[in-house]
């Protein structure tokens, strides 16, 4: 009995919930990348267009979630934050340049901007939020 109290837990494993959330977030941040996109060119913002102006970094978000395998630390901004920041830019402009869209140097500059800011922002801000709520546990409370 003794020596089942003294082994150390194994680590802390993600629930089903927080991956499906963080993977959610990303993808709704690149969503939210294409329509702004394409509202400040006066593009439509119909479905088809935002989902065809987004489906590159999508893909390649999704060949990011595996090949970093995101789902063992899905908030963690380094490696899975920085990691599928720079994956999902990189490969989603290869995409892109191997199926005729545009990639000109303002457009990969501010993509590699925009994407880093939401696809890091978002686990920033709930690493910054988390820790208000341990530091100052009345700011969960209603």
């Amino acid at each position: 009995m003794h020596d089942v109290l003294a082994r150390p837990l194994p680590p802390a494993r993600p629930r089903k919930r927080a991956i499906a959330t963080a993977a959610a977030l990303d993808a709704v941040a690149v969503v939210v990348f294409a329509a702004v996109g394409r509202s400040s060119h006066d593009s439509s913002l119909d479905v088809a267009g935002v989902l065809g102006a987004a489906w590159p970094f999508l893909v390649a978000l999704a060949v990011g979630w595996l090949a970093l395998r995101a789902h063992k630390r899905p908030r963690a901004l380094w490696p899975t934050g920085v990691g599928l920041w720079g994956l999902t830019w990189a490969l989603g402009m290869a995409l892109r340049a191997v199926t005729g869209g545009g990639t000109a140097l303002p457009f990969v500059l501010v993509a590699l901007g925009v994407l880093g800011a939401l696809l890091v922002g978002w686990r920033f801000l709930a690493r910054f939020t988390a820790g208000a709520r341990s530091s100052y546990p009345g700011l969960s409370q209603h």
